[in-house]
């Protein structure tokens, strides 16, 4: 497939980028073809919780009078992207999926929202996500569809997000992680997802669900638009003491170049243990394209990840019930029961038992960062099996050994803060994406960027789309 023959709204976001900069067509353009694909086809998708027309309209034309001038605010001048309704974004309502605040408008932007002004992106408007970005969405929401076929999970929670990036309803989105809200849903609706380490990205004005294990990151078609996006909103914050101070890289600078001598580790057991044969099919694929590019491929053996797996689920019990401390006895009422159910598994745990989770978990962060002395990278799976359908996940609640597995992968790498980047890697034979997962070490997000971009210069998995 030919850049020439992708259509406009299925272009990557660099790619419209520069359409803007050399002035081939206008951010107006470009943000009102967006706007109509939303109204032609959200109406059935649902990814939209909230949608900015007359905002971005306005924020298209000042990119364009910009660009007249021959000023460029950098790489996403006049791109329209989404933001996934955790974020305060000023003058609109921020719901994170929840009754109880979707009608209450924010009065200042998020910091990664500022920055994303500032570089001169125009906002489309909000992704649908999970009640207040847990596993469930709220009684009230009609739940985002799976554009590649509606009998199929979109993921949580940032489903929304996965779904209009997949469908072409932005260029790309701002989404968040804390046990796999990025891999589950880039992996799902076959887009790029980037999770960076805890802390990379400011907090400051994101909905919490639990601080310690919630990461800001990136969805978009391609290695480089997520590495584009999170070069933008990346950085130290005064309003966040925990946002990391450490220079952000050129993202976009690092992916010049081969990847000859990087060495990405396998954990053959781990990989294979309960996975699927398409699943392991697709990751043999990914192995031989790495191998060709001139990657070290190096055998390892990765920490045992059940007690980890075990202990996310009260540790972010215990966050949850602090970040709803303020409103949820006032409005126990307005609760979805799945996200109820965990604050008051948090409300349960004791003292003693999340200290001794908390002592696990840094010793799990060790074990892990210590691995990167050995290699460069990690390859794993997203999840051990196929694309869910609905009616599967419908009856998770019934299969904690189901649960368990869907979080081998994902939720380990939330506990220990690393960055993940996930890719599309294959399709099954019912045309669903197979996604994989590359891990780094601390803010190692620039290798992560120049592999992916090097694995998507000879693959063309990110270029499918649906057929919409």
């Amino acid at each position: 497939m030919t850049k020439e023959s992708i259509a406009l709204h299925y272009l990557e976001l660099t790619e419209v980028a520069a359409l803007i900069r050399n002035r081939d067509i206008s951010s107006r353009e470009v943000t009102q073809a967006q706007l109509d694909r939303i109204a032609a086809l959200d109406g059935d998708l649902h990814s939209y919780a909230l949608v900015m027309a007359d905002a971005a309209l306005a924020q298209a034309d000042v990119a364009d009078a910009e660009t007249a001038a021959g000023h460029s605010r950098g790489p996403l001048h006049g791109v329209p992207i989404a933001i996934k309704d955790l974020c305060q974004i000023k003058g609109f309502p921020t719901g994170a999926g929840m009754a109880v605040h979707r009608h209450v408008v924010s009065d200042e932007d998020a910091t990664v929202v500022r920055r994303l002004k500032e570089g001169g992106a125009v906002l489309l408007g909000k992704p649908q996500l999970t009640e207040g970005a847990y596993s469930d969405h709220h009684p009230s929401v009609t739940p985002p569809r799976n554009p590649w076929h509606a009998d199929y999970w979109p993921g949580i929670s940032s489903s929304g997000s996965g779904a209009a990036t997949a469908a072409g309803l932005c260029y790309g989105s701002l989404a968040s992680d804390t046990g796999g809200s990025i891999r589950w849903p880039a992996a799902a609706n076959g887009v790029t997802g980037l999770k960076p380490t805890w802390g990379r990205v400011s907090r400051y004005g994101v909905f919490e669900l639990a601080p310690s294990l919630d990461h800001v990151g990136t969805m978009a078609r391609s290695a480089v638009d997520a590495g584009t996006l999170l070069g933008a909103i990346a950085g130290g914050d005064p309003n966040d003491p925990t946002a990391l101070l450490d220079p952000v890289p050129d993202y976009l600078a690092t992916v010049i170049g081969d990847v000859r001598g990087l060495r990405i580790g396998i954990d053959a057991v781990w990989n294979n243990d309960g996975v699927d044969a398409g699943t392991q099919a697709a990751l043999a694929e990914v192995i031989t394209a790495f191998a060709a590019l001139g990657v070290e491929i190096v055998d390892i053996e990765f920490p045992d990840v059940t007690q980890v797996v075990a202990d996310w689920v009260p540790n972010c019990a215990v966050e949850a019930a602090v970040a709803h401390n303020a409103t949820y006895a006032m409005h126990k009422d307005q609760y979805g029961s799945v996200l109820a159910s965990v604050i008051e598994a948090g409300h349960a745990v004791s003292g003693t038992q999340y200290q001794e989770i908390l002592l696990r978990r840094m010793a799990f962060r060790g074990q892990v960062e210590a691995l990167f002395s050995k290699i460069d990278l990690l390859l794993t799976p997203v999840q051990p099996f196929a694309p869910l359908t609905l009616a599967t996940i419908q009856t998770l609640g019934e299969q904690p050994g189901l649960i368990a597995m869907l979080q081998r992968y994902t939720c380990p790498f939330d506990m220990s803060g690393h960055p993940t980047l996930t890719m599309p890697g294959g399709f099954t034979q019912a045309g669903m994406p197979i996604g994989f997962q590359l891990v780094a070490g601390h803010l190692g997000e620039a290798k992560l960027i120049r592999a992916g971009a090097a694995f998507q210069s000879v693959s063309t998995w990110h270029r499918r789309h649906p057929v919409a």
